[in-house]
Parts: C-alpha cells; structure tokens; sequence
C-alpha cells in the first residue's frame, strides 16, 4: 500500500507542477506585466479580492441588500492588450494565442477549464483587452455557470454582468463611467459567445454602443493615469441562486496605448473591419463633443466632488 500512496503523491505533485509552469507562462508572458497590487504598479494587471465588490447577498429579493463577494469561482490566469488590422474574434483559437499554446505544450492529461472576456475596442487599429480566468474543478452540472455556459445566447445575455470600480483616476473619467456601477454587458452591448471544448470566450463589442465608445475613449485619452477594477459575474434572478459570486476580477493598471502587442487579424476578422472603422469614425464625433460638453454639463447630471450620483443599473 505504502508504493501506491507514495506514486499518488508524486503524480499529484507532478501535476501542481505542470499547472504552475504553464499558468506562470501565461501571468507573466502578455505585453502587460503582472504588478503588485498593494503597489499600484503602472502598465500593468493585477488581481483585486472578491471582497473589493458589492453583489447581491442571501436575502437579495427581500431587503435589496448586497454584500462583499466572498469568493471567486476562478483564477485569474493572464492579461493580453493586442493590437490587430482587424477586429479579433474569438481570440482562444488564434493561432498565435498564447494562452492556448502554453497549455496545449503542458503534459498534464487533465484538461482545465479558461474562461476569456475579450473586449474589443474600436479604431482605426482595432484594440482588444483579453482577460482569462483558469479553474481546474469540474462544473459543477446543474449549477448557474454550468447553466450559462450550456444555456442559449439569450440566457446568457440576461445574465452577463460587470461591476467596474475607478481605482484612481481623473474626475472626469470617474464621473463618466460612475464608480461601483453593475451593468449587463449583454442587455448594453452586442456580446458573442464562443463555447469550445474546455473553454468559454465572450467577445464584448464596445462598438456596438455609442455611449460605451463614447466614454471609453474619454477614459483612453487618460489611460495613462487611470487604473480601474474590473470583475465578471452572472447575475443572479431567484433565491436559490443567491448569492452571487464572482466569476473572477482583475485591475487594469495605468496601460500604455502604443505597447499592445500586434496579432494578425484572421481572414473573416479584416472583412469586418471597414464597416467598424466607419461606425468608430462617426462615434469619434459624438465622444469629442461629449468630452468638450461634459465639464458644462456635470452640474445637471448629478456630479459631485469627481463622484456621479446617478443609481446603480442593477437594482
């Protein structure tokens, strides 16, 4: 028996081992570096606690009360900025994407599952901001996130929600985007999801929305001095669901426009991409106005000392 034990141990470590080398590949390979939270670190990713982001709790539907989030469903895993002459879809399956290379060159036979929020930015030289969280559990069948990654698009799109917090920043930005706020990415912007055979990618098209173009390039022309919490959940809409947990979380810290790193656009992707220059042209107009008129217009619109006033979106 003593043989058996001590093979289980060594297979066991074998494959912390292996998980540890590929996922540090991952952390540390992206044009972002991985930084210190505590420190703030500049042109960077972090990983903020759960704890940091107010969710819905227990008794939700009865007293309208949210609490911290106590945990995370996943890890966090890495941070790509790209760079492409095209939009990129359904980034996990990129030749070059490096996330799955590193795993597909670990030796371990267990499989873990990557979920990916790619945020594409529109522009002349379109953008993505890809964010990947790891688990190594099974999903739990039955479960909300067994649901949303097997249910139809418009379940998901009734559930996808984001809570961003304005870490440090101009007020400008701060009031623009409002701090604390959870809005469903699925119900606000046009939202592709990609189911692979261990994988779950979400492609949010900031293009989609005039006002999220609009505020997100008011923010991108302080991207330098802006850092900003972002984490993923699945709204949750009965009690047995409760209470919400978050799917994983990561900090944006103070990022450089000109270091995204370059990724060819696949064959599909450059067909898309003179129609969403020409809606990013028109969108240009509107967000420089709105940045000249903002300042004018904040005293009517409930800002205050750099905070806005206006109510959460999820209530």
């Amino acid at each position: 028996m003593v043989p058996v034990r001590e093979d289980t141990a060594t297979m066991t470590e074998q494959k912390k081992k292996e998980r540890a080398d590929w996922e540090e590949e991952v952390r540390i390979g992206g044009s972002l570096a991985n930084v210190l939270l505590e420190n703030e670190g500049v042109h960077g990713w972090a990983s903020p606690p759960a704890p940091l982001f107010l969710a819905r709790g227990p008794n939700y539907f009865q007293k309208k009360i949210k609490v911290p989030c106590q945990e995370s469903l996943l890890r966090p895993l890495g941070v790509d900025w790209l760079r492409s002459n095209g939009r990129l879809d359904h980034i996990l399956a990129h030749p070059e994407n490096r996330v799955m290379q590193a795993l597909a060159k670990a030796s371990s036979k267990s499989e873990p599952f990557i979920f990916a929020v790619n945020l594409q930015v529109p522009g002349k030289e379109p953008r993505s901001a890809v964010f990947y969280f790891v688990t190594d559990e099974p999903i739990l069948e039955g479960s909300l996130l067994y649901r949303f990654i097997h249910e139809d698009d418009a379940f998901r799109n009734s559930r996808f929600k984001m809570i961003n917090r304005i870490v440090k920043g101009p007020w400008i930005v701060k009031a623009a985007a409002g701090n604390h706020p959870a809005c469903l990415l699925g119900k606000a912007l046009t939202c592709r999801y990609i189911v692979g055979r261990n994988y779950l990618e979400i492609d949010v098209d900031i293009a989609s929305s005039t006002v999220a173009n609009a505020i997100l390039h008011l923010a991108l022309g302080y991207v330098t001095t802006v850092s900003v919490d972002m984490a993923f959940l699945i709204e949750s809409q009965t009690d047995d669901e409760l209470p919400e947990k978050l799917l994983g979380a990561v900090r944006v810290a103070q990022i450089e426009m000109e270091s995204a790193a370059f990724m060819e656009a696949q064959p599909q992707e450059k067909e898309l991409h003179h129609e969403n220059s020409l809606a990013s042209q028109q969108s240009g107009q509107y967000w420089r106005k709105f940045g000249k008129s903002f300042s004018k217009l904040s005293s009517s619109h409930g800002v205050k000392n750099g905070r806005t006033t206006a109510d959460d979106q999820d209530q």
